[in-house]
């Protein structure tokens, strides 16, 4: 029987959600092992001066514990 955890990540990127994304996964690898997946709960962007900004993602991130 698998035990899996859930955390929540927000992550930023100048050029779009998915990298945005990408870069979570990639830094939360680092120190978590077992990932099996990712939720995206929510993409927002930043505007200045009328033009996007900054894409933020905010994750649900699910592994693998024990």
């Amino acid at each position: 029987m698998a035990v899996l955890k859930v955390i929540e990540i927000l992550s930023n990127s100048e050029k779009s959600w998915e990298d945005a994304t990408a870069k979570a996964i990639k830094k939360a690898s680092k120190s978590i092992n077992n990932i099996r997946s990712a939720y995206v709960q929510s993409q927002t962007v930043t505007v200045e001066k009328g033009k996007v900004k900054e894409y933020r993602v905010n994750l649900k991130v699910t592994f693998e514990v024990g």
